[in-house]
């Protein structure tokens, strides 16, 4: 299992007996995953209307992402035409 990919790249080694540093690192890691997020909205209950509008936040934030992100990388590409060449 220590092989496995997700298992590696989420992997904490403590340097020189640095825990502050390698602390920081867990954070940020457990971060990127939104685990701290999901853990406090477990917590305590969340109004329907809440948990609504939050999923329509999530899901408009995940489609504008994924379109930005499809525009970058069109915009981005290598050996396209000059769209305007001669200017």
């Amino acid at each position: 299992m220590a092989n496995h990919l997700r298992f590696v790249g989420r992997t904490v080694m403590v340097q020189n007996g640095n825990v502050e540093a390698a602390y920081g690192v867990l954070s940020r890691i457990l971060a990127q995953d939104a685990l701290p997020e999901a853990l406090r909205r477990s917590r305590y209950r969340e109004q329907p209307s809440r948990a609504r509008r939050r999923r329509a936040f999530e899901t408009c934030r995940r489609l504008y992402c994924a379109e930005m992100g499809r525009r970058i990388a069109f915009l981005a590409r290598s050996g396209r035409q000059d769209p305007w060449p001669g200017c």
